[in-house]
């Protein structure tokens, strides 16, 4: 593989880890299956380990209840061999959820994923995601108003692009 493909082979990927931080903070499920190999897995810590279309099963039950989050990727470091890589991404998770008492919590999380990706179709997807959480910090949250609209974000008005599309990929 040349240099300059090696380099746009990078960026697809780290656009990858991109999206799926987009669809978990925005709770895109549609946009978050196009993110996986047919064939792919996900061990999310104690949270969820196996194929990956149950995990965003998972997801799309468990994201309803987080009153908003953001996962904010710190580094990431690819390295691509033909149509198969692998990676790492530190990442900083935060959600604001409920306290199951009728307040707010922040759960803030040092994340790593320790990724293998297959390019699928012309597209790198995840073929196999492990989550390590590193640290945790969960702490009480004032109130922070009414729980956000996920149909009235505004990154889907204002964002005109394939890329910012709900349930699409760019």
């Amino acid at each position: 593989m040349d240099a300059l493909a090696t380099l746009v082979a990078k960026e697809e990927i780290r656009e990858l880890a991109q999206l799926y931080s987009r669809g978990v903070d925005r709770k895109d499920i549609g946009l978050l299956k196009t993110l996986y190999t047919a064939d792919g897995v996900d061990r999310h810590g104690h949270h969820f380990d196996g194929p990956a279309d149950e995990y965003i099963g998972f997801l799309e039950r468990s994201l309803p209840h987080m009153h908003v989050g953001g996962h904010f990727i710190c580094n990431h470091l690819v390295s691509v061999d033909g149509d198969t890589g692998e990676g790492e991404v530190y990442a900083i998770a935060w959600h604001l959820i409920p306290d199951g008492k009728g307040g707010l919590l922040h759960d803030i999380q040092g994340v790593r994923y320790v990724d293998s990706y297959r390019r699928e179709n012309g597209q790198w997807r995840f073929a196999r995601r492990v989550v390590s959480f590193d640290m945790k910090l969960v702490q009480p949250a004032a109130d922070h108003g009414e729980k956000p609209d996920p149909e009235k974000d505004p990154s889907y008005g204002e964002l005109i692009s394939r890329l910012f599309a709900r349930g699409a990929r760019g």
